[in-house]
């Protein structure tokens, strides 16, 4: 993987992260960290544009989003039962995809994308349970912007050598994909207790 992303930069990016996203298990992590670091000045030679990495990450995630909507929508759970062995998913990864989406909706699609794991098979569920596809779009980009950032960010960051960098992010993409995972929570955690409470508020006032 990390030949192809030196290889061919962005076409890399898009490709392998569309894959990701049509629930193929590639680690985004490796993928956008691999491919900002390509992007430190620091690196000899030509070297890619960082926020083109982004873009490239982002288009990819959403035409992969795209696609496994698609496959929810139109065939369902019996095209996942029936192709996802050949992508190495089991049916605990629908189920717990279709546990994230019946928990909290259409904003799950958001949610799902910056939760590592969650994130590559929400898109199924989405298009099971028929939402929208403009409104999951903007669901989807919302989510995919700030983890392909972040992630492609903290590789610029790392200023190392193409030969050391697979090897030099495996802890940090462990790590930053946690941290990404503990501050959405810790938000969703506020957002649901703000709301409980203004409809204890509303509910009291009424009363």
């Amino acid at each position: 993987m990390q030949q192809f992303i030196v290889s061919y930069s962005y076409l890399a990016v898009f490709v392998l992260m569309a894959a990701e996203s049509a629930c193929i298990p590639i680690p985004s992590e490796l993928i956008m960290l691999f491919g900002g670091a390509l992007a430190a000045p620091a690196i000899p030679g030509a070297h890619p544009n960082v926020i083109l990495i982004v873009v490239a990450g982002v288009a990819g995630n959403v035409v992969g989003s795209y696609i496994a909507w698609a496959v929810g929508r139109y065939g369902g759970q019996a095209a996942w039962h029936r192709w996802g062995r050949y992508m190495w998913l089991g049916a605990d990864d629908l189920d717990r995809a279709e546990r994230w989406f019946a928990r909290y909706g259409a904003p799950a699609v958001f949610i799902g994308r910056l939760l590592p794991a969650v994130r590559t098979f929400i898109s199924l569920p989405a298009g099971i349970s028929a939402m929208p596809p403009i409104r999951f779009g903007v669901y989807t980009v919302a989510g995919c912007i700030p983890w392909t950032a972040a992630l492609a960010g903290a590789g610029y960051a790392l200023d190392r050598d193409p030969k050391t960098i697979a090897e030099a992010l495996h802890g940090p993409g462990c790590a930053i994909s946690g941290l990404i995972g503990i501050l959405v929570l810790a938000g969703l955690a506020v957002f649901f207790r703000r709301r409980r409470a203004d409809r204890r508020a509303a509910y009291s006032g009424v009363t």
